[in-house]
């Protein structure tokens, strides 16, 4: 039987996915703000999280933070039929992941931690990177849903692991966001122009995609989100948290999260992950 598939939580990267799952898959889709779905086709409105419990065998989601992925699983625990499945595309805390997969367990509902990466172009264009922490059985059951909305799909160890891997992911983009922003104010302080220093370091090792990003963001002065400082501080956070737990040092991700603070109290939280060049702007630099 052809899974019946709900999406909770349609924000940038949610509505994208939700989008690109309906054109596999009956969608059901939840949101506290009705407004996300305006310009979502093929996804039929669910009037409650209960509600959309009760017709689905598949639920995915995509939420601001561990503590409301654990509310919302609670309810889908109550509500949902045994031997549905749950897939946590959300950056969240391996810890709360498991207790999760314990609570769902109970009710005898399988569950996934396939955190996403690519920003919400990737998200439109359905090339994510899913990262998947399952047991054998429930990755090959996740793997034909996230295959709708990611290009890769990879099995990274049981539930717990995916949350892992994102957030190694995520020390290295916003560690690499931070010493880009503070390279291009250096450079612009000194009198190269940012389109030529883009130029003339982005086929070497200094390219990534976070280069590009950046870059175009910066010489563009566009820094509209897709992911924000507040949502990297988040994850940043969660990262030191599970550091600290598992006694292992990561002095550059804490020099990235206090970039990343810093950011949010210029004022800058909602803005796009390069807008911490202010940071320097600020402070007489000149990108």
């Amino acid at each position: 039987m052809a899974e019946e598939a709900g999406f909770v939580g349609l924000g940038v990267m949610g509505h994208a996915m939700a989008g690109n799952l309906a054109r596999q898959y009956h969608v059901t889709g939840y949101d506290v703000n009705e407004a996300r779905f305006q310009g979502l086709s093929g996804v039929a409105k669910a009037d409650s999280l209960s509600g959309l419990a009760r017709r689905c065998t598949v639920v995915c989601l995509s939420l601001p933070d561990a503590k409301i992925v654990e509310e919302v699983a609670t309810v889908l625990a109550r509500d949902l039929k045994p031997g549905s499945l749950v897939i946590d595309l959300s950056t969240s805390l391996p810890a709360v992941s498991r207790r999760i997969a314990a609570q769902l367990a109970d009710a005898r509902i399988e569950f996934a931690d396939a955190p996403v990466s690519g920003g919400e172009g990737g998200a439109k264009a359905a090339t994510l990177a899913i990262m998947v922490g399952a047991g054998k059985a429930t990755f090959e059951r996740c793997k034909p849903v996230l295959s709708a909305i990611g290009k890769t799909v990879t099995r990274v160890g049981d539930v717990g692991a995916g949350g892992v891997t994102k957030l190694v992911n995520n020390m290295i983009v916003a560690s690499t966001f931070a010493v880009i922003a503070e390279g291009f104010a250096l450079a612009g302080k000194n009198g190269v122009d940012a389109g030529a220093l883009y130029e003339a370091i982005r086929e070497g090792w200094a390219g990534s995609k976070v280069l590009d990003v950046s870059a175009s963001a910066m010489i563009a002065g566009d820094y509209t989100p897709g992911g924000t400082i507040n949502m990297m501080e988040k994850d940043l956070g969660y990262a030191r948290s599970l550091a600290a737990d598992s006694h292992v040092p990561i002095p550059m991700t804490a020099a990235a999260h206090e970039v990343f603070v810093a950011g949010q109290a210029a004022g800058n939280g909602a803005l796009s992950q390069p807008a911490i060049i202010h940071l320097w702007r600020e402070r007489g630099g000149d990108s």
